[in-house]
C-alpha cells in the first residue's frame, strides 16, 4: 500500500530528471569546451608555433629552406627586429599589409624581407634568394640589443675601428667623426646607437667596395662620414661627405641601415 502511494510522486520527480538532463549536458559541454580552447593548442598552434597573431611574429631562431639562419625579436615603434646568423647588424622592419591577409616585413630601403601568410607560413627573402625561401620556427633565440658602450671615450674607440674598417675597403682615408654632439647624445643608450650606426655604416663601405669596380668607384669618392642625432634615421652625401643622422630614442629603427646607406652612395 505504502509502495503504491510514492509511485505518483517518483514519477513526477524521474521525469524532472529527465528534463533537465539535457540541460545540465549541454552546461558541462559548454564549460568543458571552454576550458579545453583555453588550456590545449589548436592544430594552428602546433603546426605554426612562430605565429604570434596576424601582424607579429614570435621571438626566436628560425631556419630558411637555403641560406643563414636568422634571429627575430621585437623592437620599438612596432619595427620587428631580425639578425641573420652572426652578422653584427641588426634589422628594423617594418610591417605592412599585403594581399590575402599577409603581411610583408621591409627593410628601410623599401625592400621585402619577410612574408608571413594569414595560415601561417613564412618566406625569408634575400638578394641570393629574391624568389624567396619558406622558413620555419625552430626554437628560442637571443635578445637584439645593441652592444653597450662606455659612453663618449667608448663612441670615440668605436668610430676609429669603423672608419679603419671603411678606409680598408675604399683602400683610401675616410674619417669617421660625430663633431657636434651633445651631453645627452653620450648617455649609454644614445652612444650605443651611433656606435652602432657606425659599425653599420662600415659594413655599407664594405659590402659596397665588394661589388667590383663600379662599387670601388662610389666609396673611392667618400672622405668623411659625419654622425649627427635628429628626430628621424636619415644617411645623406653631398660632394665627399656623407652624414648619418640617428634618433637614438627609436632604437635599431634610429638608424639608417646598410642597405640605406648603399642607396644612398649610389645615388653620388
Amino acid at each position: 500500500m505504502g509502495s503504491w502511494d510514492r509511485r505518483p510522486r517518483l514519477a513526477r520527480v524521474t521525469g524532472w530528471l529527465r528534463s533537465v538532463a539535457p540541460v545540465a549536458l549541454v552546461v558541462v559541454g559548454c564549460v568543458s569546451t571552454s576550458a579545453a580552447s583555453a588550456q590545449s593548442p589548436s592544430l594552428r598552434d602546433f603546426l605554426f608555433p612562430h605565429r604570434q597573431d596576424v601582424a607579429g611574429l614570435n621571438p626566436g631562431r628560425y631556419v630558411p629552406s637555403e641560406g643563414e639562419t636568422f634571429f627575430v625579436d621585437r623592437g620599438t615603434s612596432g619595427a620587428l627586429l631580425l639578425r641573420f646568423g652572426d652578422s653584427p647588424e641588426v634589422w628594423a622592419l617594418k610591417p605592412v599589409s599585403g594581399p590575402r591577409g599577409d603581411i610583408i616585413y621591409k627593410d628601410d630601403a623599401g625592400e621585402d624581407v619577410l612574408r608571413a601568410t594569414r595560415l601561417g607560413g613564412l618566406t625569408l627573402f634575400t638578394s641570393e634568394r629574391p624568389g624567396g625561401a619558406p622558413a620555419a620556427y625552430a626554437g628560442d633565440g637571443p635578445s637584439l640589443r645593441p652592444a653597450a658602450v662606455s659612453g663618449a671615450n667608448g663612441l670615440f674607440q668605436t668610430l676609429v675601428q669603423s672608419s679603419i674598417r671603411a678606409s680598408r675597403a675604399a683602400q683610401h682615408l675616410i674619417v669617421f667623426e660625430a663633431p657636434d654632439l651633445t651631453p645627452r647624445d653620450t648617455t649609454a643608450a644614445a652612444s650605443a646607437m651611433l656606435a652602432d650606426a657606425a659599425g653599420v655604416t662600415a659594413e655599407a663601405f664594405t659590402r659596397l667596395a665588394g661589388r667590383g669596380p663600379a662599387g670601388r668607384t662610389v666609396v673611392a669618392k667618400v672622405a668623411r662620414v659625419q654622425f649627427q642625432t635628429g628626430r628621424e634615421a636619415q644617411a645623406k652625401s653631398s660632394g665627399t661627405v656623407v652624414t648619418i643622422t640617428v634618433s637614438p630614442d627609436k632604437g635599431f629603427a634610429g638608424r639608417p641601415s646598410s642597405a640605406r646607406i648603399i642607396t644612398t652612395l649610389m645615388k653620388k
